[in-house]
């Protein structure tokens, strides 16, 4: 996500606009935009008249700029695009003030978001801007003599590295080693949260075996891929093979189902979790919120006229923050959510148990 320009507006609101990136950055903004806000955006639309017909221009639509005053959003994955429909409130062609539109946004539209933002919205806004300025995967292809390693941003790959070494095994096994070697250097310096371990071949595992004796720790985030070619060819490779976004979903995955596992183990032990709107709220109110854990579906149906807790979910939110406490949203899309879901929706890891 580009966070293009931040401005502040009258009475506490502020006015961002940004550019989605990916299909990950439109899923992000379903949960920042609710009823209420100012979204403007570039558009077409089939010119309606104040007589409620529609203009005859064959089917032909029209490029304007409008402003709706959001009543709902809704996003769909399958057709990589987020839809954000509500009444026509500025434009660039007055006639059409009034008018309920849907602005279909998809990656790479920019779009002018006005609101007040709560503290889990600006930092799911940050979560998707950092996503794109730091690399979480990192693409190593191998072959005999050579070894190229990519990292993997939401706007695309970049070449970090091309190392180069001697072929073959026997009386040159020292040069193969020392190729690996360097390669586990470099995967070392890329910080990623995950890497691929690409090539034609068993050289990927030789040196995969490499790095479980010289770099274990890099060794560990290690899922190996089978490709016919190394470099941008391979890295091409895995990308068509869904390898890097199954990495980042088990990433993202991986880290939520560990405070599911905390949460779980502690329950089990009458120790010092909670669980539900009220014992979470209690929780809050007593500052003993090490980290909350919220289901992002929840979040945002409590925000809405559906909600259904008799408390104030922004007031939790705000609370644990203000008292300390880390603040994670899960996806309802993966198994740890699903867990979370059958507990109420909201749990929280405590400083102290509560009597």
């Amino acid at each position: 996500m580009q966070i293009k320009d931040r401005e502040q507006l009258e009475g506490g609101r502020e006015r961002v606009t940004v550019v989605p990136e990916s299909v990950d950055d439109l899923w992000h903004l379903q949960y920042v935009l609710e009823p209420g806000d100012r979204v403007a955006g570039d558009t077409t639309r089939r010119i309606q008249r104040n007589d409620d017909q529609m203009r005859d221009t064959g089917g032909e639509r029209e490029h304007m700029w409008v402003a709706i005053a959001v009543d709902d959003v809704e996003f769909h994955k399958f057709a990589n695009r987020l839809r954000v429909g509500g009444e026509i409130v500025a434009c660039s062609r007055e006639d059409q003030l009034g008018f309920h539109h849907t602005l279909n946004v998809e990656a790479r539209d920019e779009l002018s978001i006005d609101k007040w933002f709560k503290p889990d919205q600006e930092a799911r806004l940050e979560e998707a801007e950092q996503a794109t300025e730091n690399p979480d995967v990192a693409i190593a292809t191998v072959e005999e003599g050579q070894a190229h390693v990519h990292t993997v941003a939401q706007y695309g790959t970049e070449e970090r590295a091309t190392i180069t070494g001697t072929t073959g095994k026997g009386e040159y096994a020292r040069g193969r080693d020392e190729l690996f070697l360097e390669l586990g250097t470099v995967l070392r310096r890329q910080d990623a949260d995950a890497i691929i371990l690409a090539g034609p071949g068993f050289t990927k595992q030789d040196a995969y075996k490499s790095l479980e004796q010289n770099e274990p720790e890099v060794a560990e985030q290690v899922t190996m891929v089978d490709t016919a070619s190394v470099g941008d060819r391979g890295v091409h490779e895995v990308l068509k093979r869904g390898a890097v976004a199954d990495v980042q979903q088990e990433t993202r995955i991986e880290s939520e189902a560990e405070y599911i596992d905390e949460l779980t183990r502690r329950i089990a032990q009458g120790a010092k979790a909670a669980y539900g709107p009220e014992e979470v709220e209690k929780a809050a109110e007593y500052g003993a919120i090490e980290h909350l854990l919220i289901l992002d579906d929840r979040l945002r149906k409590e925000r809405g006229p559906e909600g259904e807790w008799a408390i104030d979910v922004d007031d939790i939110v705000r609370t644990a923050e203000q008292k300390g406490g880390e603040v994670t949203v899960f996806s309802s899309e993966f198994p740890p959510g699903q867990q979370l879901s059958n507990l109420g929706g909201i749990a929280a890891l405590l400083r102290y148990r509560l009597e």
